[in-house]
Order: C-alpha cells, then structure tokens, then sequence
C-alpha cells in the first residue's frame, strides 16, 4: 500500500533536511531524546498536526497548512555551542528554501522562527535547543489517505 498524502509529504521533508544536514549531525524523525547528543548535534523531525483543513466540494478536496516541528538540539560547551546550533539552523532552512515545494508535493512549504532555549544537565554547560514549526500546505481528496 502506497503512503498517504500526509506520510509522503513528511517523508520528503524528512529527507530534504537528512540531504542538507551538516557533517556530524545525526536526522531522526518522530525519536525520544537520546541520552547522547552527537558532536555535530542533533535534528528530530516530527509529525506536528496538521490542524482542520479547509475543505472544497466539488471535487472534494480537503486543504491542510500541516505544521510539523523540526527540534535541534547541540550538546557542546560555550562559542562552540552557538556555531553548531547556528549551523544546524542554518541547514534546516536551506534545506526548505532550496525547494519550497518538497518535490511538488506541497503548494509551499514555510520555516517559522525558533525560540532557543537552553537546558539545564548535570555535570555539563546545558543543551541549546529550539523548534522550528515547519508549514506544509497541500491537499488531499481524503483526510485519511
């Protein structure tokens, strides 16, 4: 069975930004945070919600602006810290501006602005790390399909 519209859309935005990573920086998609955070940091895409779409008759066609979140997260001390995060920024909007469609499968696709913030561990300097909402706009002849 074929994906469906929202799975293939997630799917392409997972690979556009797994594409574009940075050296040393490690993709996961819909993961728990790992105890460890590699050197190069890390990129969780996740599904988000994709909200009430506004839905046309004739044909039907349901019209979603699917917000998913694509989290960074860096584990290194001081100016390293703000170089990596900034580069993993950095990556995850290159990676949507180079093709604001993923492939044709969305109208457009829009990064919003992250919110850093920093995260208290023990024994270290703290996690930097943000959510970018990442907007999808397509649509689909049927919410489940």
């Amino acid at each position: 069975m074929a994906d469906s519209y929202m799975e293939q859309r997630l799917k392409a935005l997972y690979s556009a930004i797994n594409t574009a990573k940075p050296a040393g920086a490690t993709v996961l998609r819909n993961a728990i945070l790992p105890a460890r955070i590699p050197a190069g940091g890390l990129i969780i895409v996740r599904d988000g919600t994709p909200g009430e779409p506004e839905v046309l008759m004739s044909p039907p066609l349901y019209y979603y602006e699917h917000e998913a979140e694509v989290e960074i997260i860096v584990d290194r001390p001081g100016k390293v810290r703000e170089a990596v995060f900034d580069t993993l920024k950095q990556a995850v909007g290159g990676a949507i501006a180079a093709d604001r469609t993923l492939g044709g499968l969305c109208d457009y696709v829009l990064g919003q602005s992250p919110a850093p913030v920093l995260l208290p561990i023990d024994g270290g300097e703290g996690l930097k790390a943000a959510t970018i909402p990442v907007v999808l706009m397509y649509g689909s002849p049927d919410p489940l399909l």
